[in-house]
């Protein structure tokens, strides 16, 4: 009955791609006057309506950028921190009202930016040869690029160029439906397109149109060919306008050359390396080190692959251990080997007690035979015995059930089933908690009870400013002790969370393997 009335429903109004597609259309129709427009116009007056997209971005916005550079002025002159504060909070809704203003003169101009890029595009294929006026940026990219000559006052553009290796010869211009996709990205939305539809043509709609603004616009790909090919074959559709085209990909990290790549009106690169620059920009001492400038608009090829697939994996920076850590690993490994050992032991016991009782037909029996196979399934999931057990046909289902049963309210329950244990093991987080026997066991006859145990600092705080018997100066001395304790167990717990991590989740030649006599982890 339900599939009936959802047909019926888009009987009456229609599937939503078919509505947002006749919202689309009219920006088609829009797009093709215009470039029928364009055509009667001169190489020369073609590049001209470029310049005066940015120069009506320029005026429509540069009001708003003036509040800013003078609120910018007031908020570095002030010394008042609370006034500097409030000046900094009107920047950044300032900052949010320009380019909400930028978004709509963007959206304002669509169809004449398309048209250039389309009219741009079937120039380049129905000529051989473009000549325009020679200008200082077609002087500068003709000492470069073999595509661009001068000969006098003229720049002769040829619609021929090296791309990976290979002369290819422009033959593309934008079908309706490419125009379609380009408002779709340019909307901030995905644009689903078959093999041969064009994508790469597609993008370079959006591309131009944001690129227009100045801010520079991020291209995403999935891999260093295809950044490095894209950015070669598109390159002249937008440098003939006067944008500049760079692609990451081609230079070293922390390279001059990568930050001025950055610096280019589009710029291609792969996600790992948008990425990687990223977190070095968010590890950097000063200004100057950062590659990256301000981010403003961005289109990620093959969407999927890296939103979804590739964002299983994080992107980590590593570096040399400190030499303090290898000591604190080497001082605790000992405990650890030894709890190890003890929960192991466990994990054997209730996996013989889960065999014997959950093979009873008594059902308290076995109910107490999958809690036993729970608790061995808590303390070491990877335990090769067990997993060979819950192979058996019925047992992991038993295990889920049993799991659930726990889960149920909040976990309510858990603590009963985790009680003894020394360490709980999260599989599907990748997470170890000690138990307080856990604690217990590895603390040292003599050594403080609460030697692995953090301080709910919140509450120690409130304690010491509560305790009137104590001098301003006391109660600051206090807390600087509870501040330095509770970075140093924190580093303490971090080192036994890792050891513990070590021996019971990450096993040789799986996880990880020894490679001169380095760990390298297993993607």
């Amino acid at each position: 009955m339900l599939h009936l009335i959802t047909q019926g429903i888009a009987k009456l109004f229609g599937k939503k791609s078919e509505r947002d597609l006749k919202t689309l259309w009219p920006y088609v129709a829009q797009i093709n006057d215009e470039f029928e427009q364009l055509a009667t116009l001169s190489h020369d007056a073609l590049r001209n309506k470029t310049k005066l997209l940015k120069q009506h971005i320029q005026d429509k916005l540069q009001p708003t950028n003036d509040e800013i550079v003078v609120l910018q002025q007031k908020a570095h002159d002030t010394e008042e921190i609370f006034q500097k504060e409030d000046l900094f909070h009107q920047i950044d809704q300032l900052k949010k009202t320009y380019n909400q203003r930028l978004e709509a003169v963007l959206t304002d101009i669509l169809p004449q930016a398309f048209a250039i890029v389309k009219a741009t595009a079937s120039r380049f294929k129905a000529h051989k040869q473009l000549s325009v006026t020679a200008e200082d940026h077609d002087k500068r990219l003709a000492a470069q690029k073999n595509y661009i000559e001068i000969q006098g006052d003229q720049a002769i553009w040829h619609n021929q160029w090296e791309v990976a290796g290979h002369t290819v010869t422009w033959d593309m211009v934008h079908y309706d439906v490419q125009l379609i996709g380009g408002v779709i990205l340019h909307q901030g939305k995905i644009a689903e397109m078959a093999t041969g539809e064009g994508k790469t043509l597609v993008a370079t709609l959006p591309a131009f149109l944001n690129a227009l603004a100045g801010k520079g616009i991020h291209i995403i790909t999935v891999n260093d060919y295809l950044a490095k090919r894209d950015a070669a074959w598109l390159a002249p559709i937008y440098e003939f306008h006067e944008l500049t085209v760079d692609c990451i990909d081609h230079y070293p990290a922390h390279s001059l050359a990568r930050k001025a790549a950055y610096n280019a009106d589009i710029t291609y690169g792969t996600n790992n390396e948008f990425g990687f620059d990223y977190l070095r920009d968010n590890m950097a001492t000063h200004a100057d080190e950062m590659v990256q400038r301000t981010h403003h608009f961005s289109m990620v090829d093959e969407v999927y692959s890296l939103l979804i697939d590739d964002a299983r994996t994080p992107l980590i920076i590593s570096g040399p251990a400190p030499k303090s850590d290898e000591q604190e690993y080497e001082a605790f490994k000992p405990r650890i080997q030894k709890l190890y050992e003890a929960q192991k032991q466990l994990a054997v016991q209730f996996l013989q007690a889960a065999k014997k009782q959950m093979g009873q037909e008594d059902k308290a029996t076995k109910k107490e035979g999958a809690l036993a196979l729970f608790r061995a399934y808590r303390g070491l999931p990877k335990h090769k015995p067990l997993i060979k057990y819950l192979s058996e046909p019925g047992i992991r289902q038993m295990l889920q059930k049993t799991e659930n049963y726990y889960l149920q309210d909040n976990a309510r329950m858990m603590p009963e089933a985790d009680a003894p244990l020394l360490f709980i093991i999260e599989e599907k987080n990748n997470s170890i908690e000690l138990t307080e026997k856990g604690i217990e066991y590895i603390t040292r006859e003599k050594e403080d009870p609460h030697f692995f145990v953090m301080p709910d600092i919140g509450v120690e705080i409130a304690h010491i400013e509560n305790n009137a018997q104590l001098s301003d100066q006391e109660k600051l001395e206090k807390k600087e002790a509870l501040t330095t304790d509770y970075a140093l167990k924190s580093q303490r717990i971090h080192a036994v969370n890792q050891l513990l991590k070590a021996y019971t989740l990450f096993e040789k030649d799986i996880e990880y393997i020894l490679v001169n006599n380095r760990v390298k982890i297993v993607d």
